[in-house]
């Protein structure tokens, strides 16, 4: 089929997909109106991909099969912007968006009703996409409004933001919004807090913290979304308004949002703002209000603006919605990840169109800076978050004898003992079988960076869990294909296809392992430094916080969180359970003198992998280089040891030379691991 295309045809073949892609890219995106399945939508990319490789002559800039560069950036460029990515004025008050109304109105000498276009405030980064002969050059952050970051890489593997207009206009600058939806980010903090790493305080936060990254593969696995909010700059074609801004944008395959609407006069505004204030919470983004805009463009120009804000718009920002309740208890929550959350039990109390019974208390910390008792009379509010929260306590109806609530030491759910670290606001429970945490601890269990259990989904764990037959990470390796396959959707091929995956997991190294059990604290890397340095499960158990503490990249914090691990005897009856089952309890290449690369030329040198490798995959080198002492590095700098260069390296290569710093090809790289350092 694919191969035997001679080279015109391949070429011709490539633009008919990739104007197919395009097409349905927006008719999913943008206009919510699919005409094929996914499968059928994967099968063109698949079918594009296979061409590419087959002649990459062919591989083109604005490609579907380009979307994820291969190379982290260094830094970010600084990119002035055409014209200001100016601020907002803000209006709180009804009275507040008529004055703003009635200036505008002076400004421009009408006394007469103004059109305006009004839209939902999407909370996240502002971003400004240029695009040129129809295809997409450059993706800027606001920055300070006169300049920002070009952070294109990274735009590129936005699925929302087209690489390639469906109409190739001579130049196209087009603004909007990067956010996260609150599913993706409720599941992006929890897989930060299973890998140790610091959640993200609101969705906004965790969108700019995402386009921020340098490595714009890290990027593509969080599912950032896009709306465009105007044109600054169109050649090829004229708008007059900024309503026929928008609708342009959308047929050139940029997505926006459906929910803005145009309104004559600002009573027709007022009621669309008030219509929002108390739909918001239906929606799968956060927003703060709405932008108010006059709709035409040559009387934008003639209102001009401030020193800060545009005259000719406003945001509309909604107030926090609060009431009066009673707390009946507060009971300790512990999550999925074993965090433990002190919740407020509420006497029911109706708020923004719902009843609420629980508030969340977010932590000790806060209970203690609130001093939130049982019995208080406390005002709660439901702003831009779903989640409703206790704003404050009104001591005065407080009743007599009431007691400052004080968080358990042990968990709620299992006993195991409560770890917070030094600095740190959140205590979790510390045991690995702890039920509160099972299902999502089995799911990072069997993960790829983990034990590696491909078929072990949120699906199968469910029903693992809920019929009783995986209480511990242990239970996996009892798990017989009878009981398997007569779970939903499962069947003989699929129950014995899961247990050749569990019992190939049996056979993986300690830092994987480690990884699995989900101490807190350690994640990957900390996994990897910890299996070389003690070889072995029982010699890391045995480690006391000075050895620990002496470990180069192992911090007290982490050291503290491996140390209470293994006193709970809830966590040291998993392992002998895990240890009885036939998993691997030992790290490859960390046996012998217990020192990681002894004799090895690798030995504490930092190594920089570019291009292809043909005896290894990037990852398999890594693991063959740390597991000799080695360091691996995704940034070529003076202290760097070597740099091994397969084939069509890069920058990284050419970066090296002009440092002077040592470069191997991969047969060199080979022999120097294979003949050990001479003394």
């Amino acid at each position: 089929m694919v191969e035997g295309l001679t080279f015109d045809e391949a070429s011709r073949r490539v633009e008919v997909l990739k104007a197919e892609i395009l097409r349905h890219r927006k008719l999913y995106y943008v206009d919510a109106q699919p005409e094929v399945s996914d499968g059928e939508y994967d099968r063109l990319e698949r079918e594009l991909a296979e061409i590419e490789r087959l002649f990459p002559q062919l591989v083109a800039a604005d490609s579907p099969t380009q979307r994820v560069g291969g190379e982290p950036s260094a830094e970010f460029p600084t990119v002035a912007h055409s014209s200001p990515m100016l601020s907002l004025d803000n209006a709180y008050e009804r009275e507040e968006i008529i004055e703003f109304d009635e200036r505008l109105g002076r400004v421009l000498g009408t006394s007469g009703e103004l059109d305006y276009v009004a839209e939902l405030k999407v909370d996240g980064v502002s971003l400004a996409l240029t695009y040129v002969d129809g295809l997409l050059v450059r993706g800027v952050t606001r920055g300070d409004g006169l300049a920002g970051d070009d952070v294109t890489p990274n735009v590129r593997t936005i699925r929302t933001v087209p690489l390639r207009l469906i109409k190739p206009l001579p130049l196209l600058e087009a603004r909007g919004e990067v956010y996260l939806p609150r599913a993706e980010f409720e599941k992006l903090n929890q897989e930060r807090e299973l890998g140790g790493e610091a959640s993200f305080a609101n969705p906004r936060n965790a969108a700019a913290g995402t386009l921020r990254l340098l490595d714009p593969r890290l990027v593509a696995r969080r599912p950032l979304d896009f709306f465009c909010w105007t044109v600054a700059r169109v050649e090829g074609t004229r708008i007059a308004t900024q309503w026929e801004g928008l609708e342009l944008a959308r047929a050139l395959g940029l997505k926006t949002s459906t929910n803005a609407a145009r309104c004559h006069g600002i009573g027709k505004v007022m009621d669309f703002w008030e219509r929002w204030k108390e739909r918001r919470g239906s929606l799968e983004y956060d927003i703060d209000g709405i932008v108010v805009k006059l709709d035409s463009l040559s009387l934008q120009a003639e209102a001009g603006q401030t020193a800060k804000f545009p005259r000719w718009a406003v945001a509309c920002k909604y107030p926090a919605q609060q009431a009066t309740t009673t707390v009946k208890e507060i009971r300790v929550q512990v999550g999925r990840t074993g965090a433990l959350t002190p919740v407020a039990e509420l006497e029911p109390v109706h708020l923004a169109g719902s009843t609420i019974s629980r508030a969340t208390l977010h932590n000790e910390e806060e209970v203690r800076r609130k001093d939130v008792r049982a019995g208080d009379t406390v005002v709660i509010e439901k702003g831009g978050d779903v989640i409703p929260k206790v704003v404050k306590v009104i001591l005065s109806r407080r009743p007599e004898g009431s007691r400052p609530f004080r968080m358990p030491e042990a968990c709620p759910e299992c006993g195991s003992a409560v770890f917070k670290p030094d600095g740190e606001v959140i205590g979790r429970c510390t045991g690995a079988s702890c039920p509160a945490k099972l299902k999502e601890s089995l799911l990072h269990y069997g993960a790829r960076s983990a034990m590696d259990i491909e078929g072990l989904g949120e699906a199968l764990v469910d029903q693992l869990v809920d019929c009783g037959l995986v209480r511990d990470f242990a239970d996996l390796y009892h798990l017989e294909q009878a009981g398997l396959a007569g779970l939903e959707r499962m069947g003989e091929k699929s129950a014995a296809n899961l247990l050749a995956q569990i019992e190939a997991s049996r056979r993986q190294p300690l830092h994987r392992l480690l990884f699995a059990l989900g101490i807190r604290l350690v994640g990957e890397k900390a996994a990897k430094v910890l299996a070389r340095r003690a070889g072995g499960i029982d010699a890391l158990a045995g480690m006391k916080m000075e050895e620990l503490n002496a470990i180069h990249e192992i911090g007290p914090k982490i050291a503290a969180s491996v140390r209470v691990f293994f006193e709970q005897p809830r966590n040291v009856e998993l392992v002998r359970r895990l240890v009885a089952a036939g998993v691997n309890m030992t790290e490859p290449g960390a046996a012998g003198a217990g020192v990681p690369g002894e004799g090895s030329a690798l030995k504490g040198k930092t190594v920089v992998l570019t291009g292809t490798l043909e005896g290894w995959t990037r990852e398999e080198a890594a693991a063959l280089i740390e597991s000799l002492g080695g360091r691996v590095s995704s940034s070529v700098s003076r202290k760097t040891g070597f740099v091994v260069a397969g084939t069509d390296a890069g920058s990284k290569l050419e970066k090296a030379r002009s440092l002077g710093v040592k470069v191997l090809s991969e047969s060199e790289f080979k022999a120097m691991i294979e003949e050990p350092e001479q003394p």
